[in-house]
């Protein structure tokens, strides 16, 4: 039974931007039925779409070896949709979790950590998967915090995320890092802590599919 449960279960990895630039500044709704509208990918920080690119086929192959089905919503860069996609394309294989995956940028240098984003609640929007997704947050943080030894930012709600808004599983976005950061920029770009932080994704999946 637990063999069937862990191939039942799908993992969505979405790694962050890598947007086509003539698709990231259109606009989206940042909601269902919102006429807030907020442009499909600002860019990221500088580097950061590759390196999240790669943090998410790590922790897949780290996942199928484990059982799991796992979807990315990008495999390279030039990605057509906005964030709303991402969400869509999640919700409509059912995932049991979506992992969006980004790295930080800060006009401070000095600044570092690892940081997981939940979503906050929303009526209509994101009411049905916030306890789930908060559960999710805690899980994911404290694994890859594990993992890296990184300094622990803490799980933070957001509620101005169109991949958030969107999704109608749980969802959370680990900000693994900051590029801007000499010494955590050298480490992201680094197979070897590329490695740990998809072992702490893929841990905290686990645990929280199976738990």
């Amino acid at each position: 039974m637990l063999v069937e449960a862990l191939a039942a279960a799908l993992i969505c990895l979405d790694p962050g931007h890598g947007t086509a630039p003539d698709v990231g500044r259109q606009l989206e709704p940042i909601g269902p039925g919102s006429a807030q509208l907020k442009i499909k990918d600002g860019g990221g920080a500088l580097g950061e779409a590759p390196v999240a690119l790669a943090i998410a086929r790590r922790a897949g192959a780290l996942l199928r070896a484990r059982g799991y089905r796992v979807a990315l919503t990008r495999e390279r860069e030039g990605y057509r949709g906005g964030n709303s996609e991402r969400a869509r394309f999640c919700n409509s294989r059912g995932a049991a979790l979506m992992i969006r995956i980004h790295a930080d940028g800060s006009g401070a240098a000095s600044r570092h950590g690892i940081s997981t984003l939940v979503p906050a609640r929303r009526r209509g929007w994101t009411d049905d998967v916030f306890a789930a997704s908060a559960r999710a947050g805690r899980l994911v943080q404290s694994a890859l915090v594990r993992a890296t030894g990184a300094r622990d930012l803490g799980v933070v709600q957001r509620s101005d995320l169109t991949g958030f808004n969107w999704a109608d599983v749980p969802v959370v976005l680990a900000e693994t890092g900051f590029l801007t950061n000499p010494a955590e920029g050298a480490r992201l770009h680094s197979a070897g802590y590329q490695a740990r932080l998809a072992r702490g994704l893929a841990d905290a999946a686990a645990r929280f599919v199976d738990p």
